[in-house]
């Protein structure tokens, strides 16, 4: 039996037999019906609302030895309420961490279980075994069988290295053929306008998972094999050369992976969804209190192209002060080195020009912490060493880069560079980088991912768009934070744009840029462009640079994947609103009664008159705010961005 791929030995089986027996599970406010089918094989379905949404899928775990979910045979099963409220330490989109649902667990002969749980928003399942010793899984089964011609929104990928830096395909479920496979988060569009996120958390010590399509209503898992030898090409890529038979080679017992689907009646419930950090694993490191996430001055996105000062720009001291000098300006925590502050392979080997411990000194002065960029194998094969290196000259942070793969040895990577920067007291942004995974709770000084086709593809392609920047929140940030990049100052129309990568553009309104400061969450959160154009600008670089970086209320206003967003999220007693747009200009007329009593001042940027031709063009006013309805403009491409304030 162990030689036999899973598929074969399930195919046998895809007919439950009469004794089958049936599990029911309902959400807490009893849309969302979960039925678990126990026969020769297990699957689930899904009802909302007592309408098929999923039909019948199976799930399954090939070991080394034998398939957990090929006859199985419930020993004991149970059903649960849980509510329970934490607190989140990095809340980059709540506070309280409200974990409210319904719960059946199934338990197997063989020492194994299932965990499924039901919320009002969505539903998630995870394998779960009591073995003792070594474990070898060959592959998972996991497939998504939906009610009804869907559509999909699809991040192809071309293989497993992939920095998660895709394009969104958006086309009927059908027409993704088996021989095309995406990352996650992916979002699937069901008949009545329901949709269904697809991604997964508590992942540890196990591949990232892959959805390939079927030419049908319906998609299947695969997953990177272990691999057993890697040929390094130049300073940072990696070929394959020789994998495993299988996709893990772990430990038990153990918890797999929460497969997760999030489920939305309306596109932008999808926004306020937060299982995924819900059922992620809770802080590991203990004290927490030096975690501090903010705002970045960023230099390589604008090329350390600065003008207007008495010294020639560009990887050296004199540069690096002026972008500390410009945080301190306007309250921003952080600079980030990136690349060609040292040797890639030879980390604290300083090019000339540079002194680091003298910047670290000086950001030290004026409030600002350095964080360094490196290539994550040169620092991951002397980890201690190089850290502690760090540490020492005062640096507060990695920027890790061209990880480019999700396999359980990289998955494990992750999770050794987390554990030992905590150790140290060091952030960590995750760049070149698969997405989120539930690490981010686990390990809460990794404060963000990138895993996304964002700002710095300004530099080099005209696909960054604003619709796709607006479908972004409702796939990719499914999963987690994401470091996008916003703050461009140079804002063109389609015709207007073109690639530049020394002095780039972004597509879209100067108020799109600003709206992203509160519609993308990332704790660690950049100004991308060149401080000389920040600074000739004060009134708008000081509104944007007042956004902050962690939220304790989110609330979706408007909001239509690919199309337009609308949210407003509360930090401490402020609330702040973004507004994204595509190409078509829009008006809306947003209900703000979530303010509740009293009076409020507002602030904000809104498109200006001319910014369907000039998109820089811009307002930013000051008023008393007029009632609960707030009106709000955008132009095409555009945005909108205010910060709300109560009155005495």
């Amino acid at each position: 039996m162990k030689n036999k791929p899973i598929l074969l030995l399930l195919a046998a089986f895809l007919c439950l037999n009469a004794s089958a027996k049936n599990f029911l599970v309902e959400s807490p406010d009893k849309s969302l019906t979960l039925k678990v089918e126990v026969g020769d094989v297990i699957s689930w379905s899904v009802a909302l609302d007592g309408k098929p949404l999923i039909d019948r899928s199976v799930v399954a775990l090939q070991l080394d030895d034998e398939v957990l979910g090929v006859n199985p045979k419930v020993t004991k099963s149970s059903t649960k309420k849980v509510n329970e409220t934490s607190q989140a330490v990095v809340n980059y989109k709540f506070s309280n961490v409200i974990d409210r649902c319904n719960e059946l667990l199934l338990v197997f002969k063989g020492k194994y279980s299932l965990r499924f749980r039901v919320y009002n928003n969505g539903i998630a399942y995870r394998f779960e075994t009591g073995r003792k010793g070594g474990l070898i899984v060959k592959d998972e089964k996991m497939e998504i069988n939906f009610a009804g011609n869907c559509s999909v929104f699809f991040p192809e990928e071309e293989s497993f290295f992939s920095h998660y830096e895709r394009l969104y395909l958006d086309t009927t479920l059908n027409a993704i053929s088996g021989a095309q496979m995406c990352s996650l988060p992916a979002l699937v569009a069901a008949p009545g306008g329901i949709k269904i996120g697809i991604t997964e958390t508590g992942q540890s010590d196990y591949p990232a998972m892959f959805l390939k399509g079927t030419g049908g209503n319906a998609l299947t898992a695969t997953f990177p094999a272990v691999p057993l030898e890697l040929k390094q090409v130049g300073d940072r890529n990696e070929e394959l050369v020789k994998q495993a038979g299988y996709i893990a080679k772990t430990s038990a017992p153990r918890v797999f992976p929460w497969r997760c689907m999030m489920i939305a009646r309306e596109d932008k419930e999808l926004i306020e969804n937060n299982i995924p950090y819900i059922l992620a694993e809770r802080n590991v490191i203990g004290d927490v209190s030096w975690i501090k996430p903010g705002k970045v001055a960023w230099d390589w996105w604008n090329a350390n192209n600065i003008y207007g000062v008495d010294f020639k720009s560009g990887v050296n001291t004199e540069t690096y002060k002026y972008y500390i000098d410009f945080a301190a300006k306007y309250g921003l925590e952080y600079i980030i080195l990136d690349e060609g502050w040292s040797n890639t392979t030879k980390l604290t080997e300083v090019v000339p020009g540079m002194d680091i411990q003298e910047l670290v000194d000086y950001g030290n002065k004026k409030g600002v912490g350095v964080i360094l960029w490196v290539i994550w194998k040169p620092l991951y094969e002397n980890l201690e060493e190089y850290l502690d290196t760090f540490a020492k000259w005062g640096i507060v942070g990695v920027k890790i880069d061209f990880m480019q793969r999700a396999d359980q040895l990289m998955v494990d990577y992750y999770e050794d560079i987390a554990r030992e920067a905590a150790k140290r007291k060091m952030l960590v942004d995750f760049h070149g980088a698969f997405k989120p995974n539930g690490l981010q709770r686990k390990y809460p000084n990794v404060i963000n991912f990138e895993g996304v086709f964002g700002s710095e593809q300004n530099k080099w392609s005209y696909k960054l768009t604003p619709s796709h920047n607006v479908t972004l929140p409702f796939t990719r940030m499914l999963a987690g934070p994401l470091d996008y990049t916003p703050g461009a100052m140079r804002n063109e129309t389609a015709k207007g744009f073109s690639a530049n990568f020394d002095n780039p553009m972004s597509q879209g309104t100067r108020c799109h840029q600003a709206g992203m400061y509160v519609i993308y969450e990332a704790p660690l959160q950049m100004l991308c462009d060149n401080p000389s154009h920040y600074l000739r600008d004060p009134e708008y670089t000081g509104f944007i640079a007042k956004m902050p970086t962690l939220w304790d209320e989110t609330v979706a206003l408007e909001g239509k994947v690919k199309e337009y967003l609308i949210v407003a999220r509360r930090n401490g007693n402020d609330w702040y609103i973004g507004g994204m747009n595509d190409w078509t200009a829009r008006d809306f007329e947003v209900d703000l009664s979530f303010l509740g009593e009293g009076g409020w001042g507002i602030e904000y940027v809104a498109d200006g008159v001319n910014a369907d031709r000039y998109p820089a063009d811009y307002i930013l006013r000051k008023e008393k705010l007029a009632g609960r309805k707030l009106k709000i403009s955008m132009a095409p491409g555009g945005g909108y961005a205010a910060i709300l304030k109560k009155l005495n």
